[in-house]
């Protein structure tokens, strides 16, 4: 399994979500147009709107909504918006392996840009059926979230001394909250009961958690077919999992000096291969696996409550991709 063969099984329902994406998206301004189309040119795994619209045929038995289709184009939008905003937070130069509009245009287009998606995300959601209100509310949460996620990294790599409790509410504001809102919003826009819609939520709550540890597992152990150079987390002094995971095996001494080391890694760049070093020789990625193993586990067992058709199969497998994926 694998998520283009999830939006082939998806068919006319994927197919309308990306037609109003596109749609949502064009502007008779050339330069706003050329941009957008840009962007999408490499779109990435799209998982956003690929658990909304699961999700939406699994609480709605197999049929799918206007409401559900605005819903996943929505999800999308709200995530790249956040990724223009983050590439001018994280002066990215390049995404999915190509050069990142604020690197092209500067920070200022980049946020606007991102403003753009932003607003056009919310106008979707909106009419997106009688309960659009309800919907936009849950989204806005998910912005505050990231928002909140944002502004914690930063302050603690500055500080560089993340615990893994700050590690996980990060990672939940930055990653999962977006996965829950996608999942919550299919549910709904489908008619689900209080209980499908909380299932789900669960569901992709950990299903969020797994991808972000995923992602900084790969980190230490990818390569650049994951859109970031190797070591990235470290050149801008994040402490993630795979290393508060080494501390715990290593013991505290060398946890403070490695946090030192972390804390000067401006100055002293030859420090990024030592400290993943240390993170390989204390085994810090197979403490990282082992939870995100849990994470996954959580999110197959909360769809218990559905019956065994082909869209509940999917979600689990999806769940199991991306434990498994290596980009």
């Amino acid at each position: 399994m694998d998520v283009n063969s999830i939006k082939e099984y998806l068919g006319d329902s994927w197919t309308a979500a990306m037609e109003v994406l596109y749609s949502s998206l064009k502007s008779d301004i050339k330069l706003l147009d050329d941009t957008n189309r840009r962007v999408l040119s490499k779109p990435g795994k799209q998982l956003r709107p690929v658990i909304c619209l699961l999700v939406a045929r699994l609480c709605g038995n197999g049929k799918i909504t206007e409401g559900s289709i605005r819903c996943a184009a929505a999800s999308e939008l709200l995530h790249n918006a956040t990724l223009l905003h983050d590439d001018v937070a994280d002066d990215s130069a390049s995404r999915r392996g190509i050069p990142t509009v604020m690197s092209l245009l500067g920070g200022r287009s980049s946020v606007l840009l991102g403003d753009f998606w932003l607003v056009k995300a919310m106008d979707n959601i909106l009419l997106s059926g009688k309960e659009g209100d309800r919907l936009i509310r849950i989204f806005a949460r998910t912005l505050s979230d990231l928002a909140e996620g944002e502004i914690l990294q930063l302050e603690k790599s500055i500080s560089c001394d993340t615990g893994e409790e700050d590690y996980l509410r990060i990672i939940f504001s930055k990653t999962a909250s977006l996965f829950e809102a996608a999942a919550c919003a299919g549910a709904i826009s489908a008619g689900a009961t209080e209980q499908q819609t909380e299932a789900v939520k669960v569901y992709a709550m950990n299903l969020g958690m797994a991808f972000q540890i995923k992602d900084d597992i790969l980190d230490y152990y990818g390569d650049e077919r994951i859109g970031k150079p190797v070591g990235m987390d470290l050149k801008e002094q994040k402490i993630t999992l795979p290393l508060l995971g080494a501390f715990i095996n290593a013991g505290a001494e060398s946890e403070r000096e490695v946090r030192r080391k972390v804390s000067e890694i401006p100055s002293h760049p030859e420090y990024v291969d030592e400290i993943s070093g240390f993170v390989k020789e204390n085994r810090g990625v197979e403490y990282a696996q082992e939870r995100l193993s849990g994470y996954v586990d959580k999110a197959v067992s909360s769809l218990d409550i559905f019956p065994d058709t082909e869209d509940c199969r999917l979600l689990k497998s999806l769940a199991l991709f991306v434990a498994e994926r290596n980009s």
